[in-house]
């Protein structure tokens, strides 16, 4: 079913993304994913660079969440070998590479939010927190991460 929402939405899940560290994927609790921070990539191209606020505008890091929403969705579906197994969303926490000046982080991590809740309904409302940064790893833009729960 979610599958069938993926594809009726034109999203294609990218193979499940290696970690840049020394660190897993996921790890699994009880009945609880817990998804470790997804960047902004697409298969076959760099990084998504910069700073919201100064080189980066709201909308291109809304789409860079979206993305990392879609990765994020990636390794849910191979840690739980499919994403019907979903109950809810319960939280996304997201970082925003941020100038001082800028103040919209929510707009930004919406394009997280907005993807969950288009894939999974009201089970894809969740709790969440949008904070801006100094830098983030690879001077991506957006670093957003997920607890998921699952039957």
């Amino acid at each position: 079913m979610i599958e069938e929402k993926l594809r009726s939405l034109g999203i294609v899940l990218p193979p499940t993304p290696a970690p840049l560290a020394n660190y897993v994927p996921y790890v699994i609790s009880g009945n609880l994913l817990f998804l470790a921070g997804q960047g902004p990539k697409e298969e076959g191209s760099d990084w998504h660079r910069g700073r919201v606020g100064e080189d980066v505008g709201v909308e291109d890091a809304y789409k860079d969440a979206r993305l990392n929403g879609i990765r994020l969705l990636a390794v849910a579906r191979s840690a739980l070998g499919s994403l019907d197994r979903v109950e809810r969303v319960v939280k996304v926490v997201g970082f925003v590479n941020a100038s001082p000046a800028f103040r919209e982080h929510p707009k930004v991590i919406n394009g997280c939010s907005d993807l969950f809740v288009e894939v999974f309904g009201e089970r894809g409302r969740h709790a969440r927190s949008a904070v801006g940064v100094g830098s983030l790893p690879e001077g991506i833009t957006v670093e957003v991460e997920a607890i998921l729960e699952f039957s």
